[in-house]
């Protein structure tokens, strides 16, 4: 299986992971992952990104950590989107 998820195009095992936080023109927050966080910044700003982010750009990168995989990545991030607001605020600018 992991031979097959790797010819698809998929990153090895050993590539970064990154959970990151945005701030949309907006002031609102919004938190993602990917493995390449100056591609995926740029797509949020071409309106590319998510559809959350789409009619809030420009978009600037205010927080990012990394994961040692995707799955950790995956479950960094719900415990992060499942913060109050104020508590993402707090760990995004501190």
């Amino acid at each position: 299986m992991l031979n097959g998820l790797k010819e698809k195009g998929e990153p090895s095992c050993g590539d970064p992971w990154f959970l990151y936080i945005l701030e949309c023109n907006d002031g609102s927050l919004y938190t993602g992952i990917t493995n390449d966080l100056t591609r995926r910044t740029q797509r949020h700003n071409e309106g590319k990104g998510a559809r959350y982010t789409r009619t809030r750009c420009p978009v600037k990168l205010v927080y990012y950590e990394s994961c040692e995989n995707r799955s950790a990545a995956l479950i960094r991030e719900a415990a992060v989107k499942s913060l109050p607001p104020s508590k993402k605020r707090d760990l995004a600018f501190k």
